[in-house]
């Protein structure tokens, strides 16, 4: 079923949400590949306010990965990071690291049906909202979906972890 589902136009992350039985909606537009802010790119592209728009990003933290989700109009603060999972000291995984990791290009890493679960931090702002915006698992491709559902599926803790 999951590669039907990704032969229709799915991603791992979409397999994973609809297996899951957890409501989301895709919110697709035209990535322009000059573009280097991803995240400011889909909320302007969507016209959805930016702090509804959250970008995932991996770190490394004693030596493990993990993952930070955090608004685009900000950064991920690494030592806030660090302290919502009792680690000592985080770092900014290697691009090819997270995209090996994870099954996804850069730009396009869905905090969402990643090849290995992570542990996982969502930014605390992201419950300030019905609903939030994160990557489908392609550039061009967001998903939208309750930010209470995110952290069921992902099994994250929330915490103030964007700067």
């Amino acid at each position: 079923m999951a590669k039907k589902a990704r032969a229709l136009g799915g991603t791992p992350a979409t397999v994973a949400l609809t297996a899951a039985g957890i409501a989301f909606e895709v919110r697709a537009y035209e990535h322009d590949p000059r573009a280097t802010s991803y995240g400011t790119e889909a909320a302007e592209a969507l016209d959805v306010d930016p702090a509804r728009v959250f970008k995932t990003l991996l770190a490394s933290l004693d030596g493990r990965l993990v993952v930070g989700i955090v608004p685009v109009t900000g950064q991920l603060d690494l030592k806030a990071l660090a302290r919502a999972l009792g680690g000592s000291k985080a770092a900014m995984a290697d691009v090819t690291a997270a995209e090996r990791a994870t099954g996804y290009v850069a730009g396009g890493i869905s905090p969402v049906g990643q090849k290995r679960a992570h542990p996982t931090v969502l930014d605390a702002s992201a419950l300030d909202h019905a609903t939030i915006l994160v990557s489908g698992g392609r550039r061009g491709f967001d998903l939208e979906l309750a930010p209470t559902d995110l952290v069921t599926i992902t099994g994250a803790v929330t915490a103030t972890i964007g700067r």
